[in-house]
């Protein structure tokens, strides 16, 4: 039988409400490097270390010819997803978290790799318990 010390908690509190977890929804504008796979695949790796998640799989996808990428960053705790308009300087980021992982701590480094401070976040509380 698993004690309740053994059993991991996967949903967040933030002392009054229990959620299954947080979803930020990121707006990035005027950004560079939005058709470098190796340089989005960095990204991506360094964003889910920074906000102290576990990196499960990375999968990206280039358009042509805008040169547009698509992906994720699979991780245990859920996923970062990324859509990039190159010729719009413009990237739509996803990064939806559970238990005590901080997404916030993936935007410094996603500012750094983007090269753009014009960024609009929105939070979300998904599955609210």
């Amino acid at each position: 039988m698993v004690t309740r010390e053994e059993k991991k908690e996967f949903c967040s509190t933030n002392g009054y409400v229990k959620y299954a977890g947080v979803h930020l929804v990121i707006e990035v504008w005027k950004a560079k490097n939005l058709s470098s796979l190796p340089l989005i695949e960095k990204a991506l790796r360094q964003a889910v270390d920074a906000c102290g998640a576990t990196l499960l799989k990375i999968d990206l996808h280039q358009f042509s010819p805008s040169g547009g990428i698509s992906g994720v960053a699979i991780i245990q705790e859920s996923h970062i997803s990324i859509h990039t308009w190159p010729e719009y300087q413009y990237a739509a980021i996803d990064i939806f978290v559970c238990g005590e992982v901080d997404p916030y701590k993936a935007i410094p480094v996603l500012k750094e790799y983007f090269g753009s401070d014009n960024m609009q976040i929105a939070e979300l509380k998904r599955g609210i318990l």
